[in-house]
């Protein structure tokens, strides 16, 4: 469920550039990248509507070139870009110049896939202009891809041909698992974790590096030393100005402000916490906007919210706890969270609004620290539900199409739900009227009866509040 990849999108950036390149490596494979002279890439559906805001055909030319999100560095894209356009030459695969033209790279923006909203189709061409391959790729939330094998059910998809120790499909599943072996739903997950081929060690130093990753794009954003973010929205980066706030009260110069600082802290001094929770989730997303190194918690979309609870947690809930074994314990009771709604409904916007991102991050988040409380698994789930519970219903309309408004203020939203899900479900005794399951079908049902313009395709919703014309990427 966590992978590093590059910003705003894990369904329109991560998961276009993994489709980019897996089109280069099946040339390679069926023996055609040699007699490869131009690559048609077209676009459909919320791909398509929202995709110049979320970079899509940037993380395409990305893919194309053999670059991968994890490793990409962000720094390059802009430059690589203009000079693939300016001079009309692609490097496919990375060492191989072949023709490009804007025509080459269509967005269709009244035609939609079957399968799902984010479809893609490559075209491969010889010197005579004639088809050697086409291929269509499906980005499906969270950086996953399906190809048309998939599908149709001519291939399986990779993470599938896994068998885990304890499977599950359903919360209620998972619960009697943990009850019967008497285990917490985290070591549940290492087991299958180990069951998939690591040990226990490279688990563990796998969390860490993703947790490191997190934390870093925490730091850069509340660092950071640019003003507005790029898109042409001008949105202002709030976290660095609230961070210098937070970290050094007293040297804030506006006498006003001091003022009503000091007056909020004193009347409710519980609300510091808050701020820094807030300031957590919207560095990381800031970030995200500027198309930086994220890592994605279950979407790029919602990347600030896991983080943002963690060093919630770590900070100021238990300071002095081993700080390997509690990052180890949240990142595996969230994962298996998310695994849940992934299977059972979508990590998606364009498939079940923003319900399926910041919804299912503040539902991964919630269990992940009720299970840091010292929560049982039946509680983790209680967390989890009202997490979701909070989010049904809620739409993708972003202005522009950038990952920018509402986006950031709703990862400071969830995270803000997630700790209070988290503490509600510690006095539960799991004996809620709705469970897990219960939740996640009703998300996954009203995300099929939303209105396709509230998922993800700008068309409705805030928006419209906002002239495209103003927003240029």
């Amino acid at each position: 469920m966590f992978s590093i990849g590059v910003g705003p999108s894990s369904s329109h950036t991560v998961g276009p550039m993994r489709a980019a390149n897996a089109f280069t490596q099946r040339l390679t494979e069926k023996n055609l990248f040699e007699k490869t002279a131009r690559v048609k890439t077209e676009l459909f559906g919320s791909l398509a509507l929202t995709g110049e805001g979320h970079g899509t055909p940037k993380a395409i030319l990305m893919g194309l070139e053999g670059n991968l999100p994890d490793t990409i560095d962000p720094s390059i894209i802009n430059h690589r870009v203009i000079d693939i356009r300016t001079k009309n030459l692609l490097k496919l695969g990375g060492n191989r110049d072949i023709e490009f033209n804007n025509s080459d790279l269509l967005l269709c923006k009244t035609e939609f896939l079957p399968f799902h909203s984010n479809g893609m189709r490559f075209t491969a061409y010889d010197k005579d202009n004639s088809v050697l391959d086409r291929h269509q790729f499906y980005s499906i939330g969270g950086g996953f891809i399906l190809c048309d094998d998939q599908v149709t059910g001519h291939k399986e998809p990779i993470e599938e041909e896994r068998t885990p120790k304890y499977e599950y499909h359903t919360a209620k599943e998972l619960i009697a698992i943990c009850d019967e072996n008497n285990m917490s739903i985290a070591q549940v997950q290492m087991a299958n974790e180990i069951a998939y081929g690591r040990t226990e060690q490279e688990v563990i130093d796998g969390l860490d590096k993703i947790w490191a990753t997190m934390n870093g794009t925490i730091e850069r954003g509340m660092r950071s030393e640019e003003a507005i973010l790029p898109g042409g929205l001008g949105v202002r980066r709030r976290a660095p100005a609230i961070f210098k706030m937070l970290d050094s009260p007293g040297k804030v110069v506006h006498e006003k402000l001091r003022a009503k600082l000091q007056t909020m802290n004193r009347v409710e001094p519980a609300g510091q916490v808050m701020d820094w929770i807030t300031l957590y989730a919207m560095a990381v997303n800031e970030e995200n906007a500027a198309g930086g190194k994220v890592v994605t918690a279950p979407t790029n979309g919602a990347a600030g919210v896991i983080p943002a609870v963690l060093r919630y947690f770590l900070k100021w809930s238990n300071p002095e706890s081993d700080k390997s074994q509690v990052i180890t314990e949240y990142l595996l009771t969230a994962g298996a969270i998310g695994m849940l709604f992934k299977k059972g409904a979508s990590i998606s916007a364009a498939e079940v609004g923003c319900q399926g991102e910041i919804g299912v991050a503040c539902s991964m988040a919630a269990a992940g620290l009720c299970g840091l409380y010292g929560g049982s698994p039946i509680q983790c789930s209680v967390a989890a539900e009202i997490g979701m519970e909070h989010h049904l219903g809620m739409t993708c309309d972003p202005i522009g199409g950038l990952v920018q408004v509402p986006c950031i203020e709703r990862n400071a939203m969830g995270s803000i739900k997630a700790v209070n899900a988290a503490r509600l479900a510690i006095h539960d005794d799991g004996s809620m009227v709705v469970s897990l399951d219960d939740v996640i079908e009703t998300m996954l049902r009203t995300g099929r009866e939303m209105s396709t313009s509230y998922k993800e395709t700008s068309q409705a919703g805030l928006a419209l509040r906002v002239p495209q014309a103003l927003v240029s990427c």
